[in-house]
């Protein structure tokens, strides 16, 4: 088996950097990416501007590696998406040359000749990794290792508050995103509602508010599930990184001047399509009417399929893995402190499967590429034996501002739960009604 390759799963950020530190060691390794080149995900959300600076997202193994090439890393800034791909992940990737395999869908993972079940010469077997290319060819590849790096943009959260698509929401699909908008200029003048309360949803929001600002008539609503919206107005001068600090002071102004309506406590039940657009309901009977088009902007979630002949050891609430899920539990805290990365803490029972990157985290928020470039040093330096290295921890991430873990979410914490009555906002701005049956609420806005 040393003769084999490490396989890593995606040719993403944290992906490209796990082969960069392997190839590094002189380990073996090839990437496989189901996209048509490097980063494939991440040009999805091209558009979008990063709050990390280029320092933060250029990872030490693959900067090393790439300078051998007569690369540049950009010196300072906050690149999009679309750059960080450009200037930095497809020159990676093109560097690692055939380590790379694009247009390459990974269908499974299992132990040569061994199921989930069987104990027996587990441990002594290669991994199978079954791919399809574009063609719909089928093949095996034997490896000595799985790094899964695949990350979780292609499983969106619903809009639904328990989990589960909303009644009515795969019916009106066609109304509703589960991607930030780029370009929001055909929305003028119509209602437009963005559910969720992270960065995603922030940027969002703030794209529609600089849309409504320019064109009259144009009204944004603010669903959120919490029932404070004291979060996502960031951590101010407390955040360490300062392009998000400025999220939260751009969509703190908007709120305040009445660009937007912020409504609390809506945690969505039910859409409803109607002759002028959709109606969104909540699960305390309140509507919000005459949307145009609604952005479900709640998250993601991790896809095991792959890896469901292995022997995984997964977190039961945030589906992130379980060495790591008490450091990063939005219950339990939210802020930038995160000492638990490295293989020790990322290992499964299967012996010789990381899960890293976004998909480590599972369904918590706010991870960062620092914590994924930590995250593969390690697993790197255990994979090439350096067990040293491997154990060290040269994490230092920047704190958030924002703690609290799930404020506003449990009723009993500090009396902003979702069940809590929602209170009258006066944000400026227009009026806009909200039904409950019960009384037939009013969020006034003057």
């Amino acid at each position: 088996m040393p003769d084999l390759p490490v396989v890593v799963i995606g040719a993403g950020p944290q992906g490209l950097a796990a082969a960069a530190h392997l190839v590094e060691r002189g380990v073996n390794v090839l990437v496989v990416e189901q996209g048509p080149g490097a980063g494939a995900a991440v040009s999805e959300w091209g558009h979008v501007r990063l709050f990390s600076s280029w320092p933060e997202l250029i990872d030490s193994a693959s900067r090393r590696l790439l300078e051998q090439t007569g690369w540049s890393a950009p010196a300072s800034g906050y690149p999009t998406g679309a750059a960080w791909v450009a200037d930095y992940l497809a020159p990676l990737a093109d560097a690692l040359g055939d380590r790379v395999r694009l247009h390459t869908t990974v269908t499974g993972v299992a132990r040569q000749g061994r199921d989930k079940v069987v104990d027996s010469g587990r441990r002594g077997r290669p991994f199978t990794v079954h791919t399809r290319d574009r063609d719909g060819v089928e093949d095996r590849i034997l490896a000595r290792a799985i790094i899964d790096a695949s990350g979780t943009w292609g499983r969106p959260n619903p809009a639904g508050a328990d989990g589960h698509p909303a009644v009515g929401e795969a019916s009106a699909s066609a109304l509703i995103s589960y991607r930030v908008p780029d370009d929001v200029s055909s929305f003028a003048g119509t209602h437009v509602a963005v559910v969720g309360a992270g960065h995603s949803a922030t940027h969002a929001v703030l794209r529609l508010t600089d849309l409504a600002r320019r064109v009259p008539g144009t009204r944004v609503t603010w669903l959120l599930r919490r029932g404070s919206a004291a979060r996502v107005r960031g951590g101010g001068g407390a955040d360490e990184l300062p392009e998000r600090a400025a999220l939260g002071t751009r969509v703190r102004r908007a709120i305040d001047a009445g660009v937007v309506d912020v409504i609390t406590g809506f945690r969505t039940s039910e859409f409803r399509r109607d002759p002028d657009g959709l109606t969104i309901v909540a699960e305390d009977g309140r509507e919000v009417g005459d949307i145009a088009r609604a952005f479900a902007l709640t998250g993601f979630r991790p896809d095991v399929e792959i890896l469901r002949e292995l022997r995984l050891d997964l977190d039961a609430s945030l589906e992130a893995v379980a060495g790591i899920a008490s450091e990063i539990d939005p219950n339990i805290h939210s802020c930038g402190s995160v000492a638990a990365t490295g293989a020790r803490q990322l290992a499964q029972p299967e012996n010789d499967v990381f899960i890293v990157g976004a998909k480590s985290y599972g369904r918590a928020p706010t991870f960062l590429a620092l914590t994924g470039f930590e995250q593969v040093r390690s697993v790197a330096a255990h994979l090439a034996g350096d067990h040293e290295a491997a154990d060290r921890n040269e994490l230092s991430l920047p704190e958030t501002g924002v703690c609290g873990g799930s404020v506003g979410v449990d009723p009993e914490s500090a009396g902003e739960g979702c069940c809590s009555t929602p209170s009258i906002l006066r944000i400026g701005g227009t009026r806009s009604t909200v039904l409950d049956p019960a009384r037939s609420l009013t969020l006034e806005t003057s």
